[in-house]
């Protein structure tokens, strides 16, 4: 689309709604060259098996709670689940600075954050899921920064 059509659309989707969403991320279109690759690329079973073990993961993290995954983290809980490295607070302090997320945009990317953590099988949050969350906010960077 141009731009002028991309910025017609983007006015008509308000920053309140998008905060409601936990990824939102552009998809460009895929090269011929990277679909003719020989490269092997993973497994369905391989992802199936990481996605089981992380669920696994946050069901007994929440057992008793009435929670049943981190998209369903309470304001209460959410800070006591989402255990963070000095560091990881602190980069995600600046995005919030840099970006002006709103308090649910930054509740999104802690639960995403807690997610890619459970995925990688870590306890505590650390800087490279805070990256990797906030890049999940794509339309927060490319369209609602002033």
């Amino acid at each position: 689309c141009s731009l002028s059509a991309v910025r017609q659309y983007r006015s008509r989707v308000s920053g309140p709604l998008l905060d409601r969403l936990d990824l939102h991320v552009e998809v460009p279109p895929v090269d011929f060259e990277d679909l003719n690759r020989a490269q092997k690329s993973e497994c369905s079973a391989d992802i199936r098996s990481r996605v089981n073990r992380a669920r696994g993961i946050q069901q007994a993290r929440y057992q008793g709670s009435g929670v049943t995954c981190n998209a369903n983290l309470t304001p209460d809980l959410l800070h006591t689940v989402c255990q963070m490295t000095e560091k990881a607070k602190a980069l995600l302090k600046t995005a919030f600075d840099r970006l002006g997320l709103s308090a649910r945009a930054y509740d999104r990317v802690l639960k995403v954050a807690r997610t890619i953590a459970d995925l990688e099988g870590a306890e505590v949050i650390d800087t490279g899921h805070i990256l990797e969350a906030v890049q999940f906010r794509s339309l927060d960077r490319k369209y609602w920064q002033a």
